[in-house]
């Protein structure tokens, strides 16, 4: 006979490892600031989900970061030629195992002038910090 207390605290441990997966350990305050790389993507991910659930839209300004809460307003500033623009954090990555820290949309990537390089250094300021557990149906 299984007894009752040995399955609560087997479910207990299951889904406090299952969420310690998911969570980032990692505290972000506003006005910090990040320096690394910056990339883009587009009509390759038109109308795919993003990480938060909404529909890609690459002529609207929004970015892929691995752990900033879904709709955290950041300004990207193109430390190449001193362009800069606020995205709001809609999806994860980049994933690559190099510098970039930041994938941006498309429209984003025209303000910043950095199509033709495609990797431009950047630094990220985060101006408003979204709510961890938000996600948009969109």
């Amino acid at each position: 006979m299984v007894r009752p207390y040995l399955f609560v605290t087997l479910a207990a441990l299951v889904l406090g490892l299952l969420t310690g997966c998911a969570s980032t350990s990692q505290t972000y305050y506003e006005g910090e600031t990040q320096s690394g790389l910056a990339s883009w993507y587009g009509s390759e991910q038109q109308g795919h989900r993003t990480a938060d659930g909404e529909r890609f839209d690459m002529h609207q300004f929004t970015a892929a970061h691995r752990h900033l809460p879904f709709g955290t307003i950041v300004r990207v500033t193109n430390r190449s030629n001193g362009a800069s623009v606020e995205v709001r954090i809609n999806d994860r990555g980049p994933f690559d195992d190099d510098d970039r820290i930041i994938d941006l949309s498309s429209a984003a990537a025209d303000v910043l002038q950095m199509k033709r390089s495609g990797i431009v250094p950047v630094e990220v300021e985060v101006i408003r910090l979204g709510s961890p557990g938000r996600s948009n149906q969109g």
